[in-house]
Order: C-alpha cells, then sequence, then structure tokens
C-alpha cells in the first residue's frame, strides 16, 4: 500500500473526527471532499471529478462508494477496506445508490453531516442527494467539520510540510536561473516545476503562477508566454508540493534597473509582511493579521492597489486549488493556533503605472513568534 502516514495517524484522525461528530450529535459523515478522504484515510486520487462519498460513522466505519476506476486506486493509496461501486448507466443517479448503501448501514432516520462545500459535489449532485434523502434522514451542513480539524498539523505532516517548503525553495533558484532578457517564460515554468518533480514532489494543487510585463500584475494563471524584455517584470506565485501537502512562495523579480515605483511598493510590502509576523500567533485572529496588513499598506497610500485578502491557510489539498481554510481577511474570527500552516502574501498592483510587487512565504505558527519554512532572503530579486 502507497501510504504516507502510519496507521496510528489515522486512528487519532478519526477518533478527532468522530468526536466532533458526537459534539453535534452526527451520527455519520457523509464526505465528499478529497481533502477529507485523503485526511482521514490516506485515499489518493483525482477521481472526485465523479461522484464519490466516503461514509463515515460515529463508530469509526469506513465505506467508500465510488466507480470502478478508483476501485484498485483506493486499496492502493488507503486503508479503506469497504469498497462499494456505483454503475455507470443511463440516466440513473448514483444518489440513489448511495441511498442504498445508507440503507443498508441502518441510518434510516439517522442525523447525517454532509460536505456541501466542496468542489467534490457539484450543484446537481448536490440537489439529487437532498432530494433523495429528505426523507430517509435528518441533514445537516457539516462542511466545515474536517476542515477545522485539519487546520492544526500534526508532527508526521510538519514532516511533509517541511519537504515542500524545501522543493519550493529549489523550485525559485530554478527559476531565477533562467531569468535575464529575452528569456522564454515556459522555459522558466519548466524549471520550477522540473526542481520540484525532480526532488521528489508533484503536481501542485493549482497551476503555478507566472507572467510578466503587465501580465505581472494578475494573481491568476492564464495561457500563452512570452520572452522577457530588457526591463522588465515577473510575478511568480508557486508552491512545493510534497505528498499533496503544499508550500507557497510569491515574488515580483525585476530584470534591468528598478524604478522609483517598484522600490516603493516594494518598501509598502516588506514593511507589510513584517507587521503581519507579529500578529501571526495564538491570541490572534486571522483578521487581526489582514488588519496589521492593511493598516501598514494604508499608510504607504496603496489602498487602491492592495487586495481584501492577504493569504489563508495550507496543507493537503487536490485541484483546483491549493488555498484551504482559514483565510486572512477583515472580520474573519478564526483563531490563530500553534502548528497552523500559513501562507502570508503581500500583493500590490498599481495599473495607473503598470508596476507590479509581491512578497510572500509559508510560516508554521508556534506559541509564539511564527517560523518561516523558507530558507530564501526577502530582498527584492533584481536581475541585471
Amino acid at each position: 500500500m502507497a501510504l504516507h502516514f502510519e496507521h496510528a495517524e489515522f486512528e487519532a484522525r478519526q477518533d478527532a473526527t468522530a468526536a466532533a461528530m458526537a459534539e453535534r450529535g452526527i451520527d455519520a459523515m457523509l464526505l465528499f471532499a478529497q481533502e477529507s478522504m485523503y485526511w482521514l484515510t490516506g485515499y489518493d486520487t483525482f477521481g472526485f471529478c465523479f461522484f464519490q462519498c466516503l461514509v463515515f460513522t460515529r463508530d469509526k466505519q469506513l465505506v467508500l462508494l465510488t466507480r470502478a476506476p478508483d476501485l484498485r486506486q483506493a486499496r492502493h493509496t488507503s486503508i479503506i477496506e469497504d469498497i462499494r461501486l456505483w454503475v455507470d448507466r443511463g440516466e440513473a443517479s448514483p444518489v440513489g445508490q448511495l441511498k442504498d448503501l445508507l440503507d443498508n448501514l441502518d441510518l434510516l432516520g439517522a442525523k447525517l453531516g454532509i460536505e456541501y462545500d466542496t468542489h467534490g459535489l457539484t450543484a446537481r449532485n448536490g440537489r439529487d442527494l437532498d432530494e433523495a434523502l429528505r426523507t430517509f434522514a435528518d441533514l445537516v451542513d457539516a462542511s466545515m467539520l474536517v476542515p477545522q480539524l485539519r487546520a492544526v498539523k500534526s508532527p508526521a505532516e510538519i514532516v511533509h510540510v517541511r519537504e515542500a517548503a524545501r522543493l519550493a525553495d529549489l523550485a525559485f533558484e530554478a527559476g531565477m536561473a533562467e531569468i535575464r532578457p529575452g528569456a522564454d517564460e515556459g522555459r522558466i515554468l519548466a524549471a520550477m516545476q522540473g526542481a520540484v518533480f525532480e526532488g521528489g514532489g508533484e503536481y501542485p494543487a493549482n497551476d503555478f503562477i507566472i507572467g510578466s510585463g503587465v501580465d505581472a500584475l494578475l494573481c491568476r494563471s492564464k495561457s500563452g508566454r512570452r520572452q522577457l524584455s530588457d526591463r522588465d517584470q515577473i510575478t511568480l506565485e508557486f508552491a512545493g508540493t510534497y505528498r499533496r501537502y503544499h508550500a507557497a512562495l510569491m515574488r515580483t523579480v525585476v530584470i534591468g534597473d528598478t524604478t522609483q515605483r517598484h522600490r516603493e511598493l516594494y518598501a509598502a510590502a516588506y514593511e507589510a509582511l513584517s507587521a503581519v509576523e507579529a500578529v501571526m500567533r495564538p491570541g490572534h485572529t486571522f483578521s487581526d493579521v489582514f488588519e496589521a496588513h492593511a493598516k501598514v499598506m494604508d499608510a504607504h497610500h496603496m489602498l487602491p492597489h492592495r487586495l481584501n485578502a492577504c493569504g489563508y491557510s495550507l496543507g493537503a489539498r487536490f485541484a483546483p486549488s491549493w488555498m484551504d481554510w482559514p483565510m486572512f481577511y477583515r472580520g474573519n474570527r478564526a483563531e490563530v493556533r500553534p502548528n497552523m500552516v500559513l501562507f502570508a502574501h503581500m500583493i500590490l498592483a498599481d495599473s495607473a503605472t503598470g508596476t507590479a510587487m509581491t512578497l510572500g512565504r509559508t510560516y508554521l505558527t508556534t506559541e509564539d513568534a511564527p517560523t518561516p519554512l523558507s530558507r530564501l532572503p526577502l530582498d527584492l530579486p533584481i536581475v541585471g
């Protein structure tokens, strides 16, 4: 079996989940988030693009309903022993087969917690699920039950996170070795992703973000590549990924002489990141972290250029995004706790001058100050 954790680790996670279910009076969870399945059992697949459900009962019984292509995948990557298959058949819905499974597990009339807030359950399947089960059981939205448990990492998880951070550093160094006037973005991107693969990592949960020139102001990936000019800027947001765990970094690299505007934006980003580090510790909330960022940015007159969020939690994630719960934004009362893995990004996009600046890295929270997981300096990267 291709397990990345000891059985005792999975047992501890299941114990914590069962206890959280008991607190809410939930008899069984219907898990649709691939992250939850991976965390509880090791099950590793992109088969969640189709309907599948992991049933987890309060007495810690595990039953997976999935398609035939994932039968061997589940056997090979997880501790799940009871695997049921739904069959592609005309207009028949797999939800009906899930209802039969729940009936077989004697869950008629039970209180079922459902993970609605996930890419693993489409709106259509969610509507079918509600319709099929509305008279069968008491349905409650328990989308946050497992994510809240996953937010604090175990020592075994932190080992994987640190390896992901090592790979992220290697990726940046590989990219920097390719950045020069005339360099092709595709070659830079290939070097960065290749460093992660060569180091034993894997695909990230979303695309690496790479953009130069005016595209350096973008916060998402896009198709199409360009060559760098003699005076240019290139923004890189990427992650080292190891055993599905992510450690992200973000930098804007200046090619040629820096402009006064680049230096102004960098000064604001550096000061804001320092302010964020000062409150990224127990006793503060995710809102407090955002407010520390915003206070500095706004003092530098960056309100028109900054974002309304400045980072988020990281962990074992699947496509289409490596962003995890919770996020740094105003009013988010989620508490910073020890052993969280948090990515803080300072992003500035001055559309009037066409100037970009970003600065971000991943931290492990402690009882006191957070520990940066990257060994890279925070200096403004300049390629002459």
